[in-house]
């Protein structure tokens, strides 16, 4: 489905843009700076056809190749400026680490960062990239309101040339960087030019209170219908069977998409999350999927109040031993794994028919892109391989992360990393890693899923108005395509 041929990217600084199309064929060289112009690339149509002769040749009306230095000490004094939403827990942890190791081995190199929530940064960042002068280094959510719009306006730097460069390619597989791609103009999502590389990965699976869970004299399931059992027990006995704060909006969408999972074919899914045409939200499937949120809301299986409760502070009551489960992403892990221990257990949200692969959602975190704007891109790429190289990796992994890469060999043996760890290689290698639901059209996170996800929860919606509200979202922006 992906392709690696390099565009041009739509650079926002005129100095920049005679340049930009000198990078769209660079390749490494043998050095520490990368000249494009030794790699030929015929991509465009420019060359002469074959057999034929040219008035002039292409190489001389071109303008010269911008060189890519990857050399921090030769870059001279530079300052970047980083926002970034690496706040919690063990995100705070590895990335102020690897910050100041960037720093001691490049001290010429300054990183000044701006720290935001997720939530926060989704809601400024859009106005910093219309700056004249806006942040060097960005993390821009995957989704089409975000990274799609930014990409559209011209305002992130395609980063195939430094992908070539430092070689990307080879150190992630196609199936992490798919995530971070977009066509140049941002319409397809999933294809083409590369814009962001993520640290992370990340998968929504089912954490568990394992003494709990032996009192009630359940198990980890091996069927969906089995996971739904458990909830059935648990609520027969007195406990309340899954917690979740959604005040955000975006919470509830990791409890509807592993429910998706088990009903919607994948490949399905991927159409509608990354809002490629090609499907419906109406199908009965995607109907039983809504339906069955509702009911476990009609049920009473949902903690009180749990529509205007805190995200991170619903997360530390399950944590300090209210509730059974808590469906969310791997990313609550640190918090979850300091106060719990051992008693703390996750797993993959059960397949229909045991043994068949397991699906949810997934892949990684935001991505960090470059910005067009930037002074000092060269700089801005080398901090972003830094922070994605090997010795990376084994911060995260010791600061109480799930890095995206040597994801098994860097496992932990025992707690409840070492089961996050085996899931998210499971579903990573046998099964499905789906996009978030929000990432497919500019308006359908903010302005149809979250909301009708919560009037949905609240009972003022049918669960047949909610996939039409959602289907009438796609078509209208997949019709365009």
């Amino acid at each position: 489905m992906t392709s690696t041929y390099s565009r041009l990217s739509r650079i926002a600084l005129a100095g920049l843009a005679a340049a930009a199309l000198g990078l769209a064929g660079c390749t490494p060289g043998s050095g520490d700076s990368v000249d494009p112009s030794s790699s030929a690339d015929t991509s465009n149509g420019d060359a002469a056809p074959a057999g034929g002769s040219s008035s002039e040749d292409p190489a001389d009306t071109q303008p010269p190749a911008q060189e890519i230095n990857t050399d921090g000490a030769s870059m001279g004094d530079v300052e970047l400026i980083l926002w970034d939403q690496e706040v919690r827990e063990g995100q705070a942890s590895q990335f102020t680490t690897l910050v100041e190791e960037f720093q001691a081995e490049y001290p010429n190199i300054t990183i000044n960062r701006v720290e935001q929530s997720f939530e926060d940064l989704a809601t400024t960042l859009a106005l910093a990239l219309t700056d004249p002068n806006p942040p060097d280094i960005v993390q821009a959510n995957n989704a089409r309101n975000d990274m799609g719009a930014f990409v559209e306006a011209g305002q992130l730097l395609d980063l195939d040339p430094y992908s070539e460069a430092y070689g990307w390619g080879e150190r992630f597989p196609e199936t992490v960087l798919k995530n971070s791609r977009y066509s140049s103009d941002g319409k397809v999502f999933g294809e083409g030019t590369l814009y962001g590389l993520p640290q992370v990965g990340e998968v929504v699976g089912v954490f568990y209170n394992k003494t709990k869970l032996a009192e009630l004299g359940l198990t980890v399931p091996d069927t969906w219908d089995e996971f739904v059992a458990s909830l059935d027990t648990a609520k027969e006995k007195g406990e309340t069977p899954l917690m979740l704060g959604d005040v955000e909006g975006w919470p509830a969408v990791h409890v509807f998409g592993p429910i998706q999972g088990a009903y919607v074919p994948p490949e399905e899914i991927t159409l509608l999350g990354m809002g490629n045409p090609g499907a419906d939200w109406t199908t009965p499937e995607n109907i039983e999927a809504a339906k069955q949120l509702s009911d476990w809301v009609a049920g009473g299986y949902f903690n009180e109040g749990f529509l205007g409760g805190d995200y991170d502070a619903v997360v530390e009551e399950f944590a300090n031993g209210t509730g059974v489960f808590l469906m969310a992403g791997s990313w609550v892990g640190a918090v979850i794994d300091e106060v719990m221990g051992d008693d703390a257990g996750f797993f993959a949200p059960p397949p229909a028919t045991a043994g068949a692969p397991k699906a949810t959602t997934g892949g990684t975190s935001l991505p960090f892109s470059v910005t067009s704007g930037s002074k000092n891109p060269d700089a801005a790429a080398l901090f972003i391989d830094f922070i994605t190289s090997d010795h990376a990796m084994e911060v995260l992994a010791e600061t109480g992360n799930l890095p995206i890469l040597r994801t098994a060999e860097l496992a932990p043996t025992t707690g409840v990393w070492a089961d996050v760890y085996a899931e998210f290689q499971d579903v990573s290698d046998n099964g499905y890693l789906l996009p978030y639901l929000d990432w497919a059209t500019p308006t359908f996170g903010d302005e149809v899923l979250k909301p009708g996800l919560q009037d949905l929860m609240a009972g003022q919606k049918t669960v047949e108005k909610f996939c039409e509200d959602l289907q009438v979202d796609y078509a209208t922006f997949t019709a365009g395509q």
